[in-house]
């Protein structure tokens, strides 16, 4: 843990509100990045997102210091996540029709899972472009185990041991979910192209 997130945390603790806020400015568009792709709505992503650092100002104190700091914020999303999911699953709030519209929003603009990539010529664009929509699909009809998975390790690039220390499984548990959930991300795009 950094010198600089120790004292973020200390601060935290002591209930210091600009601490909140520079946490927020932070890990906001990490965590905003990672319930937008686990539940594919903008609004619950968003409602989603305040609550994680609600949670976390109020729960400050269970961390323990064992992992980083960004590890259990992960983690904490990675949970609120799969609960909206479950409570949204119960409750047939989950529109099919957001999702075609966030890769569509994605796609003009270009966007993309993962890293910007410098992309000069139109027509490598609209392919690129048709790619990533097809492959925001596929993520999105991945179950959320699946989904967490492949988000955390190859969109985000955490490590494994990070993977692990969100998703509270060993690393072959995770490495071979992954393998299965890489597989099936593949047959799904398959089937789109």
């Amino acid at each position: 843990m950094s010198l600089r997130e120790s004292r973020l945390i200390r601060r935290l603790k002591d209930r210091d509100e600009r601490a909140f806020r520079e946490m927020v400015e932070e890990y906001g568009d990490r965590v905003y990045g990672l319930t937008y792709r686990m539940l594919g709505n903008r609004e619950e992503a968003e409602d989603l997102a305040q609550e994680v650092f609600i949670t976390i100002f109020k729960s400050i104190e269970s961390f323990r210091g064992d992992s980083k700091f960004s590890t259990w914020l992960y983690r904490v999303t990675a949970n609120h996540c799969k609960n909206r999911i479950k409570y949204l699953a119960r409750r047939h709030d989950r529109d099919r029709a957001e999702l075609s519209e966030r890769v569509e929003a994605v796609s003009a603009a270009g966007g993309s899972l993962a890293a910007p990539r410098v992309v000069v010529r139109p027509d490598v664009q609209v392919e690129g472009a048709e790619i990533e929509q097809v492959l925001q699909e596929a993520i999105a009809e991945l179950d959320e185990e699946q989904r967490i998975l492949v988000i955390l390790r190859d969109v985000e690039d955490l490590s494994y041991e990070e993977i692990c220390a969100i998703t509270d499984l060993p690393e072959g548990t995770v490495k071979s979910r992954l393998h299965r959930a890489r597989m099936a991300l593949r047959k799904k795009v398959l089937k789109h192209m």
